[in-house]
């Protein structure tokens, strides 16, 4: 992407006053991105994964529920639900901004609003920046996705592998494992949140 555009769109975003309801906007092919703000249950899964993750990692090496992740050279301003990168990024002046060569792993819990974003859009940023591994967990059908070992550059990025579990198993991500029986699916529409049991 163009220097000057990608610049353009990232200051604009920087002042933008987000309306209620929004979250902190992305960028992506020359696009500004808005999503809705999460749900309880959204927030739920990624303190719990936030927490298991934590748990396991090594000194000096952090879960973290936020944050800019951005590739300029690409165009690209993503936010993951979780990221996993050492805690000496975060002293490394006043840019925003964590460089996706420090990312050890992105996390995207599915929005019910906006599911594309999660599975088409960043999954083809991902592995564009670089970010070895990928995890999707999707509270509609109860499944979780992981993505590992990026290939490719710009357009033609992917992961060469691909997982798929159900809530209640075990998942291998790099060297940490996650319990997804911790993860709740979204209450049905129109349900009683606080008397169904999923």
């Amino acid at each position: 992407m163009n220097d000057t555009v990608y610049g353009h769109l990232r200051k604009f975003a920087a002042e933008l006053t987000v309306p209620p309801g929004l979250e902190y906007p992305e960028i992506s092919h020359g696009e500004i991105v808005m999503m809705m703000s999460p749900v309880k249950r959204h927030e739920l899964a990624a303190l719990r994964l936030r927490r298991q993750l934590d748990a396991q990692l090594p000194d000096g090496v952090v879960a973290h529920t936020g944050g800019d992740v951005e590739e300029q050279v690409l165009g690209i301003l993503r936010r993951p639900d979780v990221i996993v990168f050492p805690e000496s990024v975060l002293e490394e002046g006043d840019e925003q901004g964590i460089d996706p060569a420090d990312v050890l792993l992105a996390a995207e819990i599915v929005s019910r609003s906006n599911p594309e974003n999660d599975y088409v859009g960043k999954m083809r940023d991902y592995p564009a920046m670089g970010i070895p591994h990928y995890l999707i967990v999707d509270p509609r059908a109860g499944i979780v996705l992981h993505h590992w070992k990026p290939t490719g550059s710009g357009d033609d990025a992917r992961y060469a592998n691909t997982m798929e579990y159900a809530f209640g198993d075990i998942v291998t991500v790099g060297e940490w494992t996650v319990d997804t029986s911790v993860f709740l699916r979204y209450a049905a529409e129109g349900s009683d949140c606080r008397s169904e049991r999923e």
